[in-house]
């Protein structure tokens, strides 16, 4: 079986079978995560519907675990066409469109409802679209959910309880004038770095989705509290090489767009039901902290970032519709 991972093999397969049916097609879709991950549960799914509805013309394979580099690797990889397609945490997306940092910005959506309206229509879509301009398609927004703090200190129950807290936060700097407004030591790092610097006790917790927590089994590396405090709406986005997306007829990109549309949205409902395994585990859960203490805190977020304040006023107005 022959992979194509650039345009110039894609193209090069066309031409060897004329203007016949294609041959079987395989793309490699990278992620940083493990098998038990949420992104996998999104990545398999995607690859059975792209499957089922091209005939089995297009076969994805699933490189889990960072096989094919960390997050910003792999974007890079995309943007020039070296590699396929990826599930990509949204953090890393500031570095190839400004206004995609927008989505980061602390406690914009209430619950989940609010973020489906604003990311499954216009105003998600128009961000994906910005991405075009560095190479990169945006086919749907998969979810890594909700931020939530664990720590092996204390429960946090309050803006106040996270002051001094030596915390991990995504390399991303909204998330570290977040966590910095709220007076923790953020200590921006991979996610691989994290896991171990917990187990040596060098961080004393970090901010993630309860996927993550569950996926990772935080417990084991001392997590013994979790705040839902929701800090931030983490998307995870299904993407693709734009050379690669614009080399596949029209029929074929509608295909996979929709078949990424529907893999996201099966993986919001299976990140759903992880909060009851966490509680089996001992862990404590503070379920409903202080929020209006903690949005009191990041409003200097809001007056450092001028850049946003159209697309929050769109997202605000359509919220409130």
């Amino acid at each position: 079986m022959k992979k194509l991972t650039t345009l110039a093999a894609a193209a090069l397969a066309l031409a060897m079978t004329g203007a016949g049916a294609l041959a079987e097609t395989t793309l490699q879709l990278g992620t940083t995560v493990n098998e038990q991950d949420s992104f996998h549960v999104a990545a398999v799914k995607f690859a059975e519907l792209v499957d089922e509805r091209t005939n089995g013309e297009y076969k994805i394979e699933i490189y889990p675990n960072g096989t094919l580099g960390g997050e910003s690797d792999m974007l890079d990889s995309m943007s020039t066409g070296m590699l396929d397609m990826g599930i990509i945490t949204s953090g890393p997306f500031v570095n190839f469109s400004e206004m995609m940092g927008v989505l980061d910005m602390p406690y914009l959506f209430a619950n989940n409802e609010e973020a489906y309206k604003v990311l499954d229509g216009e105003i998600g879509r128009e961000l994906l679209d910005t991405l075009e301009d560095a190479g990169l398609k945006g086919l749907a927004y998969a979810e890594r959910g909700f931020r939530n703090v664990t720590n092996s200190v204390r429960p946090v129950t309050c803006a106040d309880d996270l002051a001094g807290l030596k915390l991990r936060v995504m390399e991303n700097e909204v998330y570290t004038a977040t966590f910095k407004a709220l007076k923790v030591n953020a200590v921006p790092m991979a996610w691989a770095e994290a896991l171990t610097a917990m187990q040596q006790g060098t961080i004393e917790g970090e901010e993630n989705p309860i996927n993550v927590i569950y996926s990772y089994s935080l417990w084991d590396y001392g997590q013994k509290y979790v705040t839902l405090d929701r800090h931030s709406y983490s998307t995870a986005i299904i993407t693709m090489s734009l050379d690669v997306f614009n080399s596949l007829d029209e029929a074929t990109q509608a295909i996979f767009l929709q078949s990424a549309q529907e893999a996201a949205e099966y993986e919001r409902a299976w990140v759903a039901e992880q909060v009851a395994t966490i509680k089996s585990h001992g862990v404590e859960v503070v379920e409903n902290p202080d929020v209006d203490s903690l949005r009191a805190a990041v409003q200097s977020v809001y007056d450092a970032y001028p850049q946003y304040a159209d697309y929050i006023a769109r997202i605000q107005a359509l919220l409130a519709e």
